[in-house]
């Protein structure tokens, strides 16, 4: 074979793998495992809100959200997105949809699904499944702090609101409306998330029992002790749930 083509070979390959990647990157819109640019928005989390509202027979508000409130739906939308409900295949791509809310009649809470779809899904050990559950739940704590500190921020502007509407001169039927309604969602919200932790905490323990019969492990006691720690801080938020047409309020404890 001519030296010539031996040295251009390289280079093509080089220049191959350099298209597939751009390919790949078009595709993706970005990074692998995040959402695809397209996708991307300040007020890409605005759509939490409207369903919260519609769910239970409520209007959603029009007023443009602040910046509290745009942070208090961004850190929510992880804490509602069930895990393992995102294959890797399709983050690649930036798989992105709405999530419906737990008051839709139709929502039906199936505990088992985490815990079937982490042990049915192919590993090459069984310690790799305690430690994906190990990380799960250490992401719900690592999340629990940032997302209950932007609510209680978010409630106490909201009494706020709520106070001063009694003081605003003229203010219209549909300013009221809009205000009330903004309220109703953020409250909803934090609502939402305590229900999806509770949800969660329930679906860890269904998974750890099953893979503690299944392939006994130390790492058990680890999980163990994460989602107990998950539990007791979903047992006593910063922030106390109220029946969905309610407000929010900061607990006194």
């Amino acid at each position: 074979m001519p030296d010539s083509i031996r040295q251009i070979r390289p280079v093509l390959s080089a220049v191959l793998l350099a298209l597939l990647g751009a390919a790949l990157c078009a595709c993706s819109g970005g990074d692998f495992g995040r959402t695809r640019e397209s996708m991307r928005s300040d007020d890409m989390h605005r759509w939490l809100g409207a369903e919260v509202t519609s769910s239970v027979g409520l209007t959603p508000s029009q007023f443009q959200l602040t910046d509290e409130e745009r942070q208090l739906r961004d850190l929510a939308y992880p804490m509602i997105e069930p895990p393992l409900s995102r294959p890797a295949w399709k983050s690649v791509f930036g798989d992105y949809k709405p999530l419906p809310s737990p008051w839709r009649q139709k929502i039906v809470f199936d505990r088992t699904m985490y815990g079937r779809t982490l042990i049915d899904e192919p590993h090459r050990s069984h310690s790799s499944r305690y430690a994906q559950l190990i990380e799960d739940v250490r992401n719900d704590i690592t999340r629990f702090e940032p997302f209950f500190a932007s609510a209680i921020r978010v409630i106490d502007l909201d009494r706020k609101r709520n106070a001063s509407m009694a003081r605003v001169s003229a203010l219209s039927p549909r300013e009221r409306g809009d205000a009330v309604a903004r309220m109703q969602e953020n409250s909803l919200i934090i609502q939402w998330v305590q229900q999806c932790l509770e949800q969660r905490i329930s679906s860890y323990r269904w998974a750890l029992e099953r893979l503690v019969i299944q392939a006994p492990d130390g790492m058990a006691a680890d999980a163990d002790r994460l989602i107990g720690e998950l539990a007791a801080q979903t047992a006593n938020p910063p922030v106390a749930a109220q029946p969905p047409y309610g407000r929010a309020v900061i607990s006194k404890g």
